[in-house]
């Protein structure tokens, strides 16, 4: 169930009332516990005992680290929930790929290897709620969350279904706080809500699924293309990844606004960026801080030599990569920003305290941050290696041996897009219709969004995160 299907309208729509029409805040916990289950079984009722299991088990291991004091046990209970949750994430995901490529080595070697594979079927979402459950453990471990005693107040964190299948990904520090008392409809803004509704479905079905052919065409044959295509290509995937991913961000948010309940924010303009670190704290920031607090600063952080902190960042960005999917593109790309990061490190140690260089590269600075994120892109998209070599080759090098050429008037439409991107961080856009009265606004927001239906594809794009 995707939030741009009319049945997640509907199914939502019931959620809703049903919610605000109870009083008790345990019987409404237990309604969206119950309503996040079935939209999970959506996709496949059998993965539902997946999340239920990780979540027993995170229960107990936070039961248990309440009541040990002694430093064994409490480095037993938290291997435990880090081994069974990142087991599971590592069975369902990377099984066949370590497989393989353990195959390949051996084959490369010269010694025989034979491949057995499984037909494993990815649990959506799987990456999100084993990053949500660990966070609790985690941080239960480090004295900084309580043991909750309440199965469902866990439960429900783990799998409220706004963010549960892509994000952001969710803190327990942050959210089971959020449980502890009944929300008032009074409190929730309605109409703030509905409007970033309306603008991550604007994102999703209208801009990201109304580039993804383009994008698709391209990346299934990209030696047929010119060089000028491969950046059409290149650009239309940068802005459907960011459409599509923080699209669905927004309708998640909102979602849980409407039900008086907060996530944190995960993007910030990410291609207005200047830097690549400043790309990461723009671009999925729930991942990134994630990383960062749970395994960059615990392996060392920036701690000791200069030599110890790059390390800690290469793993760090290598890790993350692989988050992203089970293929040696996605290591790669890891890679590519890690290795950007460093020299982003390097230069701004370089010119310290010289002015020149500061006013020098201002000009500069957001172009080649953009370049950079975008050949990174490329390996992200991919299909294989050999696919990325030739886009590399045709993008980095203008070397396109292929004579399909997409319209140019597809750079115009980079152009607006981009402008509207600047404009909307400018708060261009004023919110004056927090001043209309409702019936004008319901009027407005209904004929919007009729409007908004007419530019929707015909067909239906899975968002791009559900593969993570």
């Amino acid at each position: 169930m995707s939030f741009v299907e009319f049945r997640f309208l509907w199914f939502f729509l019931a959620v809703f009332i049903v919610y605000w029409t109870m009083r008790n805040n345990a019987a409404r916990k237990v309604w969206l516990l119950l309503c996040s289950y079935c939209f999970y079984a959506a996709w496949n009722w059998k993965f539902t005992f997946l999340v239920l299991g990780s979540t027993t088990v995170d229960y107990i291991v936070g039961q248990m680290l309440g009541r040990s004091e002694r430093p064994a046990w409490r480095r037993f209970w938290i291997a435990t929930s880090v081994c069974v949750n990142l087991g599971v994430l590592a069975f369902f995901k990377y099984f066949n790929f370590f497989v393989s490529s353990a195959s390949g080595f051996l084959a490369w070697l010269g010694l025989p290897a034979s491949v057995n594979t499984l037909n494993i079927i990815l649990p959506v979402g799987i990456s999100f709620y084993t990053f949500h459950s660990m966070s609790y453990t985690i941080d239960v471990y480090r004295g900084k969350q309580r043991p909750i005693s309440n199965f469902v107040d866990l439960s429900l964190f783990v799998s409220f279904f706004p963010p549960l299948v892509a994000g952001p990904i969710v803190r327990a520090v942050y959210f089971l706080p959020q449980l502890v008392s009944a929300k008032k409809f009074s409190n929730v803004d309605v109409r703030g809500a509905v409007m970033l509704f309306l603008a991550g479905f604007i994102k999703k079905a209208c801009i990201a699924d109304g580039v993804a052919p383009t994008v698709d065409r391209y990346f299934a044959h990209p030696a047929d293309f010119t060089a000028a295509s491969a950046w059409i290509g290149v650009l239309f995937y940068a802005i459907q990844i960011y459409c599509d991913f923080s699209g669905y961000t927004d309708m998640a948010i909102a979602a849980a606004r409407l039900l008086g309940y907060q996530l944190p924010n995960n993007f910030q303009f990410p291609y207005l960026a200047r830097n690549v670190s400043d790309f990461w704290r723009r671009w999925h920031i729930s991942l990134s801080s994630w990383l960062r607090d749970y395994l960059y600063i615990p392996l060392g952080g920036n701690r000791g030599s200069r030599g110890f902190a790059y390390r800690n960042v290469m793993i760090t960005m290598l890790l993350g990569g692989l988050w992203h999917g089970a293929a040696w593109t996605f290591v790669i790309w890891g890679a590519l920003h890690g290795t950007a990061l460093l020299i982003h490190r390097e230069w701004t140690r370089f010119t310290e305290g010289l002015k020149w260089a500061a006013r020098g590269m201002r000009w500069f600075a957001w172009p080649i941050t953009i370049y950079a994120v975008c050949v990174a892109w490329i390996l992200f998209r991919a299909h294989d290696l050999g696919s990325a070599g030739t886009i590399l080759k045709q993008f980095v090098l203008f070397r396109g041996g292929g004579n399909e050429h997409f319209h140019r008037w597809f750079l115009l439409l980079i152009g607006g897009l981009a402008l509207i991107h600047w404009l909307n961080s400018r708060r261009w856009f004023a919110e004056s219709w927090r001043q209309w009265p409702a019936p004008v606004f319901a009027a407005a927001y209904g004929c919007t969004f009729a409007v908004v239906l007419l530019f929707v594809p015909p067909h239906y794009t899975p968002f791009i995160y559900f593969q993570f």
